[in-house]
């Protein structure tokens, strides 16, 4: 029985775009995104190649290392059909190369590797005679899958650090082991997948993003990053990934990967959606998404394009790390009012400038721990006073305890601070709040870790001073270029300047001391919602 002819159609609508996600680590990425995304590669493929068009060179090896719908790899498929009719005439013979020659993937679960087979070769096998591919051997072709098991050492994963807790499972259950970077030798490990010895000239995909950690609530472990470091060991011609962006400024235990990208100059591209509804509409991730392009042959700054609903609004080419910064600061009309800032703050001017301020002028140096008091979240204070007791600002309200059970922050106790909440909101949609409402809290007033606590001060009317500062829509600003997600925690305040707390604060009087433009307040107006507070 022979295989079925092919044919290139298009539908509407487009399955792959109306299919929904799996599971947080499975999120599918819509055609028109991987569109985009192609256009990047394609553009950037013709600058640093002479003019040549990428989808028409016959020799070019792309991998997708974590497929799951396969849509990457069936829209390069469709490019490359376009692109090599004239150096392939016949269209049975051109997808039959491009299918066994020039498109590789590796399934990250049993299920999405079906999947991507039934997208790229319209058929689950390979091999099968409904399969526009016509000489493999194989059903699993070029999209590559088997079972892998995590090397569990004390209790956690050699390779991604999962918990055995969570993924040590029964065979009929996923291990959410990938592949890809369970290897020491990756060269050697695609080399067993694929039969031949295999050079990339493109990777490129839409990695699993974290794992269940099995800590509180909705505690993860990001592993997105590791797709990205065994990509660059391969040293391919181009990587483009997409990612969660909080590993700009934040991220459970993502600071050397942080530092190596923002130290890597073959980063030479940043698009960037805060609000991550935009690439995946009815998905919300924490501090938004990106992709980058990473070049391995032309090194030099990168090009930043910042997205919002849907738009771009600003593109600049820049250095992914200012002078004294250890994160990356994502949007590009940011640079110049944080440069505004620590200029006055610092005396220093142009290259001078660092974007850090020094310990002593430094808000953070007012801000508490995560759990200042030593108590909590789930801690819930007696409803009575006793003789001796301290007041709790706990989750959902008020409660007592013994002065004596009080192990830390005990210099907060008897003067005046400010509580402000731990958690911002939970959206990604701007203008948004950045922060929750803050409130003096009295002597002998203490809070949970739901609360962060800022201070000691001298009177109430320094720490309702202190709270009026936190309203302002500049402080805001200044804390979401720090704030990678939810949490609020003392990091967040970096570039935040302590002032004089003799007086209130306003919106225009901190815009005045800055000297922060009309056009650069209209662009934080469009970022950060008023503190609703300041007007009680």
């Amino acid at each position: 029985m022979s295989q079925a002819s092919f044919t290139l159609q298009r539908h509407n609508p487009d399955v792959l775009s109306c299919i929904a996600n799996l599971s947080n680590d499975e999120i599918f990425t819509p055609p028109d995104f991987v569109n985009n995304i192609l256009d990047t590669l394609e553009n950037a493929w013709r600058e640093s190649n002479k003019g040549e068009n990428i989808w028409s060179n016959p020799d070019i090896k792309f991998l997708d290392p974590c497929t799951k719908s396969g849509v990457f790899l069936r829209e390069i498929v469709s490019r490359l059909t376009s692109g090599l009719a004239k150096t392939i005439p016949d269209l049975t013979e051109r997808v039959n190369h491009i299918l066994t020659k020039q498109v590789f993937g590796i399934g990250i679960t049993e299920l999405t590797s079906l999947l991507a087979r039934r997208s790229i070769y319209c058929s689950k096998n390979a091999n099968g005679i409904h399969s526009i591919a016509r000489t493999f051997d194989s059903a699993n072709g070029n999209i590559w899958y088997e079972r892998t098991e995590h090397d569990w050492q004390g209790g956690k994963c050699l390779f991604c650090n999962a918990s055995a807790s969570e993924y040590e499972r029964q065979i009929e259950l996923e291990t959410h082991a990938y592949a890809f970077i369970h290897s020491t030798d990756i060269k050697s490990t695609l080399s067993r997948m694929f039969g031949e010895e295999m050079h990339f000239d493109v990777i490129i995909g839409n990695p699993p993003y974290q794992l269940n950690d099995g800590g509180f609530g909705t505690s993860a472990l990001p592993i997105y990053q590791n797709f990205v470091e065994q990509a660059k060991n391969l040293e391919p011609r181009f990587l483009s990934m997409v990612v969660p962006a909080r590993w700009f400024v934040g991220g459970k235990g993502l600071d050397n990967f942080r530092k190596g990208m923002l130290e890597d100059s073959r980063l030479r591209k940043i698009y960037d959606f805060p609000d991550s509804n935009d690439v995946f509409p009815g998905t919300q991730i924490k501090g938004g998404v990106c992709y980058f392009l990473w070049d391995r042959d032309n090194p030099g700054e990168v090009e930043v394009v910042n997205h919002d609903k849907g738009k771009v609004v600003s593109t600049a080419k820049r250095k992914t790390l200012e002078h004294g910064a250890s994160v990356f600061i994502r949007y590009n009309n940011g640079v110049s009012i944080v440069k505004k800032v620590m200029e006055v703050e610092t005396g220093k001017k142009g290259d001078d400038i660092r974007v850090s301020l020094p310990k002593e002028k430094s808000f953070t140096e007012l801000v508490s721990s995560r759990k200042p008091f030593g108590l909590a979240t789930t801690f819930r204070g007696s409803s009575s006073k006793k003789k001796g007791d301290v007041l709790v600002y706990q989750n959902g309200g008020q409660g007592y305890i013994a002065r004596s059970e009080v192990q830390t922050g005990l210099e907060y106790i008897d003067s005046w601070k400010v509580f402000i909440p731990r958690a911002g909101s939970g959206s990604d949609a701007f203008p948004h709040p950045i922060l929750g409402k803050p409130f003096v809290g009295e002597p002998e007033s203490i809070c949970s870790e739901t609360y962060i606590c800022i201070g000691p001060f001298s009177s109430k009317e320094e720490a309702s001073n202190v709270c009026s500062y936190l309203g302002t829509k500049l402080l805001r600003f200044l804390v979401l270029l720090h704030k990678p997600s939810q949490d609020a925690a003392r990091s967040v305040y970096t570039f935040v300047p302590t002032q004089s707390f003799d007086e209130p604060w306003s919106d225009e009087k901190m815009y005045k001391k800055y000297g922060i433009s009309e056009e650069e307040i209209s662009f934080i107006d469009s970022m950060i919602r008023p503190a609703d507070f300041l007007n009680e």
